[in-house]
């Protein structure tokens, strides 16, 4: 390819560390888009002969038939995709091949490819994210009313619904989705035509490329063109939150699978045994979620330290863009194929659930709340009431609201009977009707939002 220049070609070393196909031969498909797409234009600016376009593009169609049936083939001497696809041509088409290289360089066409490469990874997250909302909406709407423990700091705090707790995922998905969309709207500009780095003399019509290939507008500035990796950071910021998101759901199902808690059975697909003690079922598919994020994150962070002192426009350094993109995306597709079939299939102990919900007196709140409803004691003195008769349940190894009026008057006079309309776990719940609360109304009324954005029927 540059040989013209040199009297030698490349070491063995030289060759293996400049080489790129091992991983870039994946943008195959988006590289024989690009092409063709650009050889169209060639053709309707007369740059190329109009036979000589058709060769092309016939050649670049058999290609893409050969790749599809036996993957590519790969070579170090030909270093990348591009100049796999231009070799294979040439043999196809003959000389004529050379003439699809016309008005670009590989610094451009691989800032093409790989946008719209992670353009359709983004496609796949944004209709897999959609699918987890489905799942998590849909047991959500199961369990609208049944009562688990909410938690802070893992102590049982105040009763929730299931419902609720499902439904909090949902709203960290949905901005997982809204950021991939974000992300992909400022991917969707077209470097093809920026050439090397300071766009080309031939009359090319970057606004048409551009149009072929689904992109909102042709970029701006030639050197960003070639030097950008924006869209790249994006994508992975955008995977890394979400794989944080995933890996804290996956870590409610491995504690909730473990039999202090209880409360769920995962399904024997996302489980597995041990080689030596019968009786396990571990969580292996969440902890390996889990586990992913961590990848995930370092992906990012890989991109980021390569990309962070870099001049304009080009540089090698650059060729490392893609492994940390194309392994994020392998991980975030299992991880979210794993964590929606967790969802979907899960069995929930709505019993162990509310029997934890009732431990740790955890409408302790609703009696402060009461007693400033309906006593007009201001909060500071009713958490303190309220502190001395969770005191007093805990001496008489009672619940909170098992304790007789009685106890509770000597407490506090104040205190009446209609108290204990408040302090069940179901009282409670049903109380929380403020915007967005655990009540099971306002649960399912966010549900029936969540529906109509997914599109879902009632």
């Amino acid at each position: 390819m540059w040989g013209g220049r040199f009297a030698e070609g490349p070491s063995a070393v030289m060759r293996e560390i400049n080489a790129s196909i091992g991983f870039d031969k994946r943008l195959w498909p988006q590289d024989l888009r690009a092409s063709k797409a650009h050889v169209a234009m060639l053709a309707k600016q007369g740059v190329v002969d109009a036979a000589d376009a058709a060769a092309i593009t016939e050649g670049l169609d058999r290609i893409a038939d050969e790749f599809a049936a036996h993957g590519v083939t790969e070579d170090l001497s030909l270093e990348d995709i591009h100049m796999h696809v231009e070799h294979r041509l040439a043999e196809l088409i003959g000389p004529t091949a050379g003439r699809l290289h016309t008005a670009r360089s590989r610094n451009d066409q691989v800032a093409t490819d790989f946008r719209l490469w992670v353009r359709d990874a983004t496609d796949e997250v944004l209709a897999a994210l959609a699918a987890l909302q489905r799942a998590l909406v849909q047991r959500a709407e199961e369990h609208a009313e049944t009562v688990m423990p909410g938690f802070t700091h893992l102590q049982v705090a105040q009763p929730v619904t299931l419902g609720h707790h499902l439904m909090a995922y949902y709203e960290m998905i949905r901005r997982d989705a809204s950021r991939f969309a974000d992300a992909r709207a400022r991917a969707n500009e077209c470097p093809l035509g920026a050439a090397a780095l300071a766009g080309t003399g031939f009359p090319i019509d970057r606004a048409a490329t551009a149009a072929a290939l689904g992109f909102e507008r042709p970029t701006a500035n030639s050197l960003d063109s070639v030097s950008d990796r924006d869209f790249a950071l994006d994508y992975l910021m955008a995977a890394t939150q979400c794989s944080l998101h995933l890996s804290r759901l996956a870590e409610e199902f491995i504690i909730w699978a473990s039999q202090p808690y209880g409360f769920v059975s995962l399904p024997d697909a996302y489980s597995t045994g041990s080689s030596i003690m019968p009786q396990k079922r571990n969580p292996d598919a969440a902890e390996l979620v889990r586990g992913h994020s961590g990848r995930i994150a370092g992906a990012m962070n890989a991109l980021v330290m390569t990309m962070k002192g870099l001049p304009l426009a080009y540089s090698k350094d650059m060729q490392d863009d893609k492994p940390p993109v194309f392994e994020a995306h392998d991980l975030l597709g299992l991880s979210l194929a794993a964590i929606t079939g967790m969802v979907e299939t899960t069995t929930f102990n709505p019993g162990k659930m509310r029997a934890a919900a009732e431990a740790g007196h955890s409408t302790a709140t609703d009696l402060a709340d009461w007693l400033v409803r309906v006593g007009g004691i201001p909060f500071r003195e009713a958490h303190h009431i309220t502190g001395r008769a969770v005191k007093r349940a805990d001496e008489l190894g009672a619940a909170l609201w098992d304790l007789p009026l009685e106890e509770l008057q000597r407490i506090d006079p104040r205190i009446e009977v209609s108290v204990f309309d408040v302090l069940s776990v179901d009282a409670s719940v049903r109380s929380r009707t403020s915007h967005g609360g655990t009540a099971p109304s306002a649960v399912r009324q966010r549900i029936a939002e969540a529906k109509r954005l997914l599109g879902v029927g009632e």
